[in-house]
């Protein structure tokens, strides 16, 4: 199946397109300047795309995200540290922004004969980003299939939409994913910083997961506090 990624640079998405490479026909990488906070994590997106042997597509939606407004990942708005399950994460949501990438990805993928659109939305997310969870899913992969009807037969791929983070370690090890290569962290130093929501879960799911994790963490152990005040919600 031809299959084009929607790729960060994260870990998520760069295991993903390794996975697909193994066991599908892995066409390009999409990858998305929506005026982040930080461009790090594109870096390591070219640079899986080179790795790979595919195209890297990157696109500019600077204007579009600049209208986005109100998230810490597009504003002058610290993040927050802590576990994924605190309500105070909900200030990282740029809205809509799996949708708007998405339809970009399909546009893309139905010029150019892919013949899916993969993307790395996961278990863990779903309290937090509502076009993460299974619902959006189904229904945008319903409303592409009537977008694009008589045009192109391009699916959506969502394997980990109910797994977990760590099923993705799991799975990302399994095909020689280059964990060190990816970039996670919302701060965009020159370390993981170790404190905020998404280094907290990269850093529990490498534990769930039995895997070594090769990233540096500028404060390698608040994870633990971070998980066990989660567990108290």
């Amino acid at each position: 199946m031809k299959t084009l990624v929607i790729c960060s640079g994260g870990l998520d998405s760069v295991s993903l397109a390794h996975i697909i490479a193994d066991q599908h026909e892995l066409t390009r990488l999409v990858s998305f300047d929506y005026g982040q906070r930080h461009r790090k994590e594109l870096d390591f997106a070219a640079a899986a795309a080179k790795r790979l042997n595919v195209p890297h597509h990157l696109m500019d939606m600077r204007g579009i995200g600049a209208a986005l407004s109100g998230s810490a990942l597009t504003d002058d708005i610290d993040v927050p540290d802590g576990h994924y399950a605190e309500d105070t994460m909900r200030v990282t949501v740029v809205p809509n922004r799996n949708a708007i990438m998405l339809t970009i990805g399909f546009g893309i993928a139905a010029a150019n004969g892919d013949e899916a659109v993969a993307t790395a939305v996961h278990g863990g997310d779903h309290f937090i980003y509502p076009d993460c969870r299974p619902e959006f899913t189904r229904a945008f992969d319903k409303m592409q299939k009537a977008a694009l009807d008589g045009y192109a037969n391009v699916q959506l791929y969502t394997p980990f939409v109910e797994r977990s983070k760590a099923d993705i370690v799991k799975e990302g090890a399994a095909h020689s994913t280059p964990f060190a290569e990816t970039w996670s962290c919302y701060k965009g130093g020159e370390a993981h910083c170790g404190r905020c929501g998404t280094c907290v879960e990269r850093r529990e799911a490498f534990h769930l997961a039995g895997v070594e994790d090769p990233t540096l963490y500028a404060d390698p152990d608040y994870w633990l506090e971070a998980v066990a005040e989660g567990e108290k919600r």
